[in-house]
């Protein structure tokens, strides 16, 4: 079954976490409910999120800014007509030119139809993304969880996240993937609520001002 959260759903999804966890309590009392995160679907987002890859969002945000002022909408037929050049002056590396390219070609080729994503189940979006070359698990999770709306989501490649963690539980520093994922496992099939709130406590403890 494909559940999702909406401004319907996603304050009661927080209320029923807080009854779960006491430290996604402490979150919400103290910084009040997280903004629910969402993007529109499709590939204008994917290209955004391969830009997210391993860098801060500051500077992704830039990059794709400077994409859509060269373009206009984000398409695949353009970033595929696009020489690499091109993209390097709209700060792509050449790592993710060759991602952006890798997934523009798939979208044309029907590889990966996105408009169909929102009717499939997690693991088949996940293996479809997943196939193309310069999107792994952290990728296809951020589009699940932002564009898809899916409820049950725990990127543990995602720095923020894991370092929230460890901060809201006081966690051991070299705690292990296995670990955390049993400790987020009582909050299943709401688990992308949890790390929204994580999310959150990192970015309100920073002073973070961040646009998704």
């Amino acid at each position: 079954m494909i559940q999702t959260f909406s401004s319907g759903n996603f304050k009661q999804y927080c209320n029923h976490l807080c009854k779960c966890d006491r430290h996604l309590k402490v979150i919400i009392a103290e910084y009040g409910y997280p903004p629910m995160w969402t993007r529109k679907q499709g590939f204008e987002t994917l290209i955004l999120t391969i830009l997210e890859q391993q860098v801060s969002l500051a500077s992704a945000y830039a990059a794709y800014k400077k994409l859509k002022e060269k373009i206009g909408k984000v398409t695949a037929q353009k970033i595929i007509s696009m020489t690499s050049e091109e993209l390097k002056t709209c700060y792509f590396s050449r790592q993710k030119i060759v991602y952006a390219k890798e997934l523009a070609s798939a979208v044309l080729s029907k590889q990966v139809i996105l408009k169909q994503m929102a009717s499939l189940d997690d693991g088949e979006v996940r293996a479809q993304l997943t196939a193309v070359k310069g999107i792994g698990n952290w990728t296809a999770d951020v589009y699940l969880m932002h564009a898809l709306q899916r409820t049950d989501l725990f990127p543990l490649g995602d720095v923020a996240l894991v370092t929230s963690l460890k901060e809201q539980k006081q966690l051991p520093l070299h705690i292990t993937k296995e670990e955390m994922l049993a400790i987020a496992e009582p909050w299943r099939p709401y688990r992308t609520i949890a790390a929204m709130i994580l999310w959150h406590a990192y970015i309100q403890k920073r002073n973070m001002k961040v646009s998704i």
